[in-house]
């Protein structure tokens, strides 16, 4: 028989050292998700973005014969719309990873309750997400910024790497108020609403497609609060290399604060809901 006796009792897993380390803890998690959902995430991350270039960039652009002085400096209508679609495809990310998934895991399969009952934080459980939806979100952006080079549409290739980092801000400049809304409401009925109310319009009327100019002085001004138009405006600049420093420093300070915020909000959020 086994001698049970001098084994001593049994140790509790012991709590993170830090708010990183607590984060990494969940890598194998994550890294289980991406083996489960990879397939569904082929065809919005490869094909999609070609489509979207062909049909808007290319058979679109090719009836849009437009002076460069209208596009922000853009030679053609395609070198205009392509970073507007990439940083669009970063903010529907950010929609379509912390709607429905963040229900699924605070209300149909409780994933969070198990999470927290671990030495895991709610801070290190937010960060864990939001560094995968970025991680996701990057990847994403750098195919479609590959099959937009094949159209030869960018000035450079250092601009065209720090567009693709930028895009790493835009998600979370979207992904944090997405999760602060995600975790403060009941039930999943909201979530058409802001597909329909809040992605939507925001695709079009953020200087994706046009510039916001062409809305009229107003709404102009209302498209100018739109986090999109600073993600959208930034990766134009630096695609088309036409910075300007004042605005890049004006549209990174407006990202970082409201994903900083909405952060900290979510945490917060987070820990009521697991406790309630």
């Amino acid at each position: 028989m086994t001698d049970y006796a001098d084994s001593g009792p049994a140790t509790a897993p012991t709590a993170p050292a830090g708010l990183v380390a607590g984060a990494l803890r969940m890598g194998d998690y994550w890294l289980t998700v991406l083996a489960r959902t990879w397939k569904g995430g082929v065809i919005t991350t490869f094909v999609t973005p070609f489509f979207y270039v062909l049909a808007l960039g290319v058979l679109l652009g090719g009836f849009v014969d437009a002076d460069p002085a209208t596009l922000e400096g853009a030679s053609t209508y395609l070198a205009f719309v392509a970073p507007g679609m990439v940083a669009a495809h970063a903010m529907t990310i950010a929609f379509a990873d912390l709607t429905y998934p963040v229900m699924g895991m605070l209300k149909w399969q409780r994933i969070y309750y198990s999470m927290i009952a671990s030495p895991l934080a709610p801070s290190h459980i937010v960060l864990a997400q939001l560094g995968w939806v970025v991680l996701r979100a990057l990847f994403a952006c750098g195919v479609f910024l590959l099959v937009l080079a094949a159209f030869g549409v960018f000035e450079t290739v250092a601009g065209v790497l720090a567009a693709w980092l930028v895009q790493g801000l835009v998600v979370l400049a979207f992904a944090t108020p997405v999760l602060l809304f995600s975790l403060s409401i009941k039930g999943e009925e909201s979530f058409a609403l802001i597909f329909r109310l809040g992605m939507i319009p925001l695709t079009l009327f953020s200087g994706t497609f046009f510039p916001i100019g062409n809305l009229g002085p107003v709404l102009e001004k209302v498209a100018m609060v739109s986090p999109l138009w600073h993600g959208v405006d930034l990766t134009r600049m630096l695609t088309l290399g036409e910075l300007d420093w004042g605005m890049v420093a004006i549209h990174v300070a407006y990202l970082g604060v409201l994903a900083a915020v909405c952060w900290w909000l979510a945490i917060r959020k987070l820990a009521e809901r697991l406790v309630s």
